[in-house]
């Protein structure tokens, strides 16, 4: 099943998609809701975020490939970063590339969605149940910044660097998702969940053990190889597998 959050005539909606309409949901989608039987077209709609989060962590490194690709080592354990809620966007919006850099990267990854408060998840504990579904995500980077200042905060962390959707699968075995990145229809990265060096239900256990997960957080778990500089005017497509494709675009500031 996937969920889409929207806006419909000035309100904000959560919604079913079957085939080319949206059926709103009534309730929450953290807990209790059912879906309505008045449909709305998806064409009718502007689609947003799909969740707000308190924060975003983020996993560095999580594919072999591209931190060799970086010249980075593999971490023996998950390097892990955040970044701001402000820095959220949604399907078809713009990226925008701030003025104190020169370079700026697409990093398509599988985020994932909490479902309600977690914290220090234990090995017996079933990790799923944390889970409430499953986004592309596009981890924009200013690389050069990044080299710069030798950590991750400032790189990461400019307004519209965290694109996210274009809607929340439920349901999906994430164990072997197949992962691509187009700019401008060209693949650029083809990975597979598969090949993570951390798998989630790791990454869940061991971020919890060190924040305290709120409904709607969002954890990205990692790129594969292929990252690579955008320019102004790209259009850069993260797509996964069971999920879909979130699409944005570069601007200048």
């Amino acid at each position: 099943m996937k969920i889409y959050r929207f806006r419909y005539r000035r309100k904000v909606l959560y919604g079913v998609l079957k085939e080319d309409v949206l059926f709103p949901v009534k309730g929450s989608i953290f807990s209790n809701y059912r879906i309505e039987d008045s449909p709305i077209p998806i064409a009718e709609v502007t689609i947003l975020p799909p969740v707000q989060p308190t924060k975003i962590v983020c996993v560095g490194r999580n594919y072999r490939e591209h931190a060799e690709e970086l010249g980075n080592q593999v971490p023996a354990e998950p390097l892990i970063f955040l970044k701001p809620p402000s820095a959220i966007i949604g399907h078809n919006q713009a990226i925008v590339w701030p003025e104190m850099s020169e370079r700026v990267d697409y990093e398509g990854e599988l985020a994932v969605v909490i479902k309600k408060k977690t914290k220090n998840l234990k090995e017996e504990d079933n990790w799923q149940e944390a889970v409430l579904g499953y986004t592309c995500f596009n981890d924009v980077t200013a690389r050069d910044l990044q080299i710069k200042d030798g950590q991750f905060t400032r790189a990461k962390s400019f307004d519209t660097f965290a694109a996210v959707g274009p809607c929340l699968a439920l349901g999906l075995d994430c164990s072997s998702l197949q992962l691509k990145t187009f700019l401008n229809g060209h693949l650029v990265q083809s990975g597979n969940t598969r090949n993570m060096i951390f798998n989630l239900p790791f990454l869940l256990r061991f971020i919890s053990r060190i924040m305290t997960l709120e409904p709607g957080d969002i954890i990205a778990t990692g790129t594969p190889a292929g990252v690579g500089p955008m320019k102004v005017g790209d259009r850069v497509e993260v797509q996964i597998e069971g999920i879909g494709t979130l699409s944005n675009y570069l601007i200048k500031n």
